[in-house]
């Protein structure tokens, strides 16, 4: 079956051709199969990946222990209605690993499990507010997904009721001064504080000293709760997440994609007193949560993670990229930059010093987003975002593939139309 055959059918029978709107702007390429860093898709080309699917794949693609894990825990069923003992097994994992929760609860996305989060925060203080912040995704839902119109922040979707991010108030990441003033003026309004403790979807920004501590401080003095959203940091910046690489404490946080090695679960946890309102007047549900397939392979991923220690060759092979991606586009005559951490971090043209998400405005995002296409077709499989992966299964081998595959895209590298 050729690509295009698949493609006429894919469009034929869902919208776009895909199943997931973040898609939808990514190359219209179907996978066959892949195995650790590498991905080949119907005509036998190989990519190697620097999107992993999106974040969950940080043990790289479909590695034997982790299959074979899944296999053996579902082989006496997936959902029983019940609990199981693979589920527990599981939660004891992540809270060993993570070091400062004292409960969780398995969830099926990163989006249901921020729900589930400031549900909790709202129920604990009751109250409505939540401070977020410019640029962070926390969702798909109404009243999270936002965009920016050139004026403010506003709806990013038609049919999306534009009353539900009325409770929401959006400041300017790492500005302690904005971040004062809101509690000056709706202090005892405010639920919770929201954040990725890294931003890495716009910009793989890191905080700046002492920022995450001064959001710890201002909850803590006006009895809001500090959620970190996890979702994409958590066991991958480190093996108990940024709550440990960047030393606050959250009150309640989110995971998700490397829990579980690529397998759909997530999760999210903290303090038991806020915790244990799921187990009496707070609501949180899900046909799915906890099923066996998803403990098999939080419990393989985490001990994998735990006892091999794969994040110093991680960093290594991460720092290499970041130090090499502008030198080599500078030795072909253009300009880009490249920040974050060596899990995560982000590539664009320009040069401008970035901090936050108004700062990130001032590179070459448009540029980069053709460019992102022309690294594809040159076998680097990336997300037009800018947001690079780093596996535990990156090796040298794949090293050597994306610096010389980077080096023939940027040296034909003409420009944006």
């Amino acid at each position: 079956m050729t690509e295009r055959t698949l493609q006429e059918r894919a469009r034929a029978t869902t919208p776009g051709g895909v199943h997931s709107n973040v898609r939808l702007s990514g190359p219209q390429v179907f996978i066959e199969r892949a195995k650790g860093p590498w991905m080949w898709d119907m005509d036998g080309k190989q990519y190697v990946d620097h999107l992993l699917g999106q974040g969950p794949n940080f043990l790289g693609h479909s590695p034997d222990f982790l299959v074979e894990a899944v296999a053996a825990g579902t082989r006496d069923g997936l959902i029983f209605g019940g609990q199981n003992p693979l589920e527990v097994e599981a939660a004891e994992r992540v809270l060993e690993c993570l070091g400062w929760a004292d409960m969780m609860r398995f969830a099926s996305t990163g989006t249901e499990a921020v729900q589930a989060a400031t549900r909790l925060a709202r129920a604990h203080t009751g109250r409505r507010k939540i401070i977020r912040f410019e640029g962070q995704y926390h969702g798909w839902l109404d009243n999270v997904l936002v965009a920016h119109d050139g004026s403010g922040w506003t709806t990013a979707s038609a049919g999306q009721i534009a009353t539900h991010l009325d409770d929401f108030i959006i400041l300017p990441w790492n500005d302690t001064e904005s971040v004062d003033a809101a509690f000056a003026e709706h202090g005892d309004e405010i639920a919770a504080i929201l954040t990725e403790p890294m931003m890495v979807n716009s910009g793989a920004i890191v905080p700046k000293p002492g920022y995450l501590a001064h959001l710890r401080s201002t909850a803590d003095a006006s009895g809001a709760v500090l959620i970190f959203d996890e979702v994409i940091t958590g066991f991958r910046v480190s093996l108990g997440g940024g709550a440990r690489l960047f030393g606050v404490t959250p009150d309640l946080a989110t995971y998700g994609k490397a829990i579980a090695g690529g397998f759909p679960v997530a999760a999210f946890a903290g303090r038991a007193d806020i915790m244990e309102r799921l187990a009496s007047d707070t609501n949180h549900s899900g046909t799915l949560n906890a099923n066996t397939m998803g403990s098999a392979a939080t419990i393989a991923a985490l001990d994998h993670l735990s006892t091999e220690d794969p994040y110093p060759s991680l960093a290594i092979h991460g720092q290499t990229l970041i130090d090499a991606i502008p030198r080599i586009a500078a030795e072909h005559g253009h300009q880009m930059s490249a920040q974050g951490l060596p899990a995560a971090f982000h590539i664009s043209f320009g040069s401008a010093h970035v901090t936050d998400w108004r700062s990130l405005q001032g590179l070459d995002l448009a540029q980069y987003r053709e460019f992102s296409h022309h690294l594809v077709e040159h076998g680097i499989w990336v997300t037009d975002r800018g947001v690079w992966y780093t596996s535990t299964s990156h090796d040298d081998k794949a090293l050597d593939a994306a610096l010389e595959r980077f080096e023939t895209a940027v040296s034909t590298w003409k420009g944006a139309a």
